[in-house]
């Protein structure tokens, strides 16, 4: 099973307890997107891009079939497994992402904290307002990643204060975002000049089994995005949870990774 982190991140992302997946007999594989900890970048990257990368770990591997989630970022390239590798994968899920930029019906930036509207909107302004932002911001949580989830806590609806406030949890981001960040914000850039372009696939192509997963107070992709895929996969199920915001989607990883075990 792959995990795909999110934005911006690495493969020290939130993932369940290794008793856990032991337990349930899973084998967990987790990577650093190109421009992410120590994976080269790859400058111009699509999201669907991703589907290349995971058969290519697959194969060295010798995985044939396998079942992909991602969580916020991550999100959108688990989809991009699920469209373009379809004799592969088994299910996918994608937990608080987004839908495609100028996603027909949508209001984008409709529920969106404003930092997040500031950096896509710079994203389509041009690589370099974007490039300048997010290197300055990377610079920052280099020489200090505590602060970036100290700014996470005072952006959050309550329930996701109450995921971030474990110390473990604190503990594990700090070091997902410093991994993620150690060399350059390259694969943040990308990321988000991926989601601001053409995706490389349609959403509706997905055929495989698919869960999307949105807590409903989200401010960093709101779960309008989610309703708005839930109604265009055909082989969707959708459950936005009352109550539970971004990081509510750590809390629930452990049931996901079951329902991405069924045959």
């Amino acid at each position: 099973m792959f995990l795909l982190h999110g934005t911006p991140g690495s493969r020290f992302g939130p993932s369940p307890r290794a008793t856990v997946l032991y337990r349930l007999g899973i084998r967990l594989i987790t990577f650093d997107r190109p421009g992410y900890g120590r994976s080269d970048r790859m400058k111009g990257r699509t999201v669907a891009d991703v589907a290349a990368d995971v058969a290519a770990i697959a194969d060295a591997l010798d995985i044939a079939t396998f079942a992909v989630a991602g969580r916020s970022g991550g999100a959108p390239h688990a989809l991009a497994c699920a469209a373009l590798l379809p004799d592969r994968l088994t299910r996918v899920a994608a937990l608080v992402g987004l839908a495609p930029w100028g996603a027909e019906g949508l209001d984008w930036f409709g529920g969106m904290t404003e930092t997040n509207v500031v950096e896509y909107r710079m994203a389509l302004a041009g690589r370099r307002a974007v490039t300048a932002r997010l290197a300055s911001v990377a610079e920052q949580i280099r020489a200090d990643p505590v602060s970036k989830v100290v700014g996470l806590f005072q952006q959050v609806p309550e329930s996701d204060r109450r995921v971030v406030a474990d110390h473990g949890i604190r503990r594990m981001l700090v070091h997902n975002f410093a991994e993620g960040l150690r060399n350059s914000a390259d694969g943040w850039i990308d990321d988000v000049l991926a989601f601001s372009w053409d995706w490389g696939f349609d959403p509706a192509a997905i055929n495989v089994p698919t869960l999307v997963w949105h807590g409903e107070n989200d401010v960093f992709s709101p779960a309008s995005h989610s309703r708005w895929l839930g109604a265009r996969i055909p082989a969707a199920t959708t459950k936005i949870q009352h109550g539970a915001a971004h990081f509510g989607a750590i809390d629930v990883l452990p049931e996901v990774l079951v329902w991405l075990m069924r045959t």
